[in-house]
């Protein structure tokens, strides 16, 4: 699989078998387009002139770096769980319009996870982690500060129970930051590995979709708790996570917003809604591509001035990353990663907390449904059939099992409207790339 594309008069060759990404000239964009049997003209181009290319060509191939054959590797069986994602609040103190977990009680009554049902959790995770010295856990919700008591409490729980057996906790909590308050940030900075912090952009913005209980916008209600807990975060990871509706399209302004009040890390998610008023359609993409590039050509701007970001999406390894057996089983979503909600019940994610058909079991029974999580571990890229042919496969994973059920009914079914804005992204990172590149090789000055 090669992938020929262009990007501000710069034309590029990505082979997906051995993760190369190569720089070329127009012509030679053309003659590989033509190669792989697009309808391109290439007349104007002379038979000397193609020889030299096809020699290239050749020499590439001969080097292992282009038309190189994709290896297959089957994702580990291993029957070991690594993480858990605990929902120790289905409440929150927001009325966010767009929320898939229906404003926090994921369409069923409102409630705080025991400490009782956090400890069984966390044996639970102890005593199926096989071999694995490392094991993770998320504070989910609703809004889990909610119940922080439980919270500590359990993060204390965990590290004795793990030290005691020779592993290791790596603890991540989600939160809105409305109760982001300065015992509590000094706690999540002391023993929290990650801390996703949510705000969607500009004020405008954010009030627009993320209301408190009373209708009201949280912007003002927030803004300094995130900016207190970054200064205090140090260089420890965090990030904010925004999400962009079809009322904010030109969400590069939010990103870079967030960027200019202080936030270095940053993640812009599309929502996945059928909210009318919200929902991002096939009709909208080509204004996302064109927002998406307009990202790109801002992210380099800042980085050029010294005021560089991380944009997740813009984040591409071609030379390292996960293994390959890692890349193609993505999140392990219902075989080493579950969710489990304040009653104990557990489910292959939190996206599907609450799904009857998608209960695998209990920390109080100790076991889990074999089928549902045989389900989840023979999907991978290679059960995904609409992945076959795309030259971002490897980076993308074939994508959420969750939307891709939600919304086609099969896991093993790609969302196309996210794969397309996976596709732009991906292709935007790869110019930022050979960008960086060519700025280090003297190519361009930096400003």
């Amino acid at each position: 699989m090669v992938h020929v594309f262009s990007y501000q008069n710069r034309h590029y060759i990505f082979d997906t078998g051995s993760s190369s990404l190569h720089e070329c000239d127009e012509k030679a964009a053309l003659l590989l387009r033509e190669k792989l049997g697009e309808p391109v003209d290439t007349s104007f181009i002379g038979p000397q002139e193609r020889r030299e290319y096809e020699e290239d060509f050749a020499e590439l191939e001969r080097q292992g770096l282009l038309f190189k054959e994709e290896v297959r590797a089957y994702p580990a069986k291993s029957g070991e769980v690594k993480a858990l994602c605990l929902h120790i609040c289905h409440d929150c103190n927001l009325r966010c319009r767009y929320c898939f977990a229906d404003e926090g009680a994921y369409h069923s009554r409102r409630e705080f996870m025991s400490l009782e049902t956090a400890k069984k959790a966390i044996d639970f995770l102890i005593e199926n982690s096989g071999n694995r010295k490392i094991l993770e856990t998320d504070f989910f919700g609703g809004e889990p500060l909610m119940n922080f008591d439980v919270v500590q409490q359990t993060v204390e729980y965990a590290k004795k129970e793990a030290a005691e057996r020779g592993k290791k906790f790596l603890f991540t909590l989600t939160t809105n930051g409305l109760l982001l308050k300065d015992d509590v940030a000094e706690f999540l900075n002391a023993e929290f590995e990650n801390v996703v912090l949510s705000l969607d952009g500009r004020k405008e913005v954010h009030d627009a979709v993320r209301k408190t209980a009373n209708g009201k916008g949280s912007f003002d209600l927030v803004i300094d708790n995130l900016k207190n807990f970054v200064k205090i975060r140090g260089d420890k990871h965090y990030y904010v996570r925004g999400t962009f509706t079809a009322k904010n399209l030109d969400f590069s302004k939010d990103v870079l917003f967030l960027a200019d009040s202080g936030f270095d890390s940053i993640s812009m998610e599309p929502v996945v809604t059928d909210l009318p008023d919200l929902e991002i359609t096939k009709e909208m993409l080509p204004r996302i591509g064109q927002e998406y590039d307009a990202l790109c050509d801002a992210y380099l701007e800042y980085e050029a001035k010294g005021k560089g970001f991380n944009f997740f999406h813009f984040n591409v390894d071609l030379e390292g990353g996960p293994c390959l057996s890692k890349r193609v089983s993505a999140c392990g979503a219902g075989n080493e990663y579950f969710s489990v909600t304040p009653n104990g019940d557990i489910y292959p994610c939190h996206q599907f907390a609450g799904d009857p058909a998608f209960r695998m079991g209990s920390v109080f029974e100790g076991r889990l449904d074999e089928a549902i999580r045989e389900k989840f571990r023979n999907s991978c890229l290679f059960t995904r059939k609409k992945c076959e042919n795309c030259f971002a496969k490897f980076i993308c994973s074939g994508g959420c099992s969750a939307n891709n059920y939600h919304y086609n009914g099969d896991i093993d079914e790609p969302y196309e409207i996210t794969c397309a804005m996976m596709k732009k992204r991906t292709e935007n990172a790869m110019h930022i790339l050979a960008e960086r590149k060519r700025r280090a090789e003297g190519g361009e000055k930096n400003a």
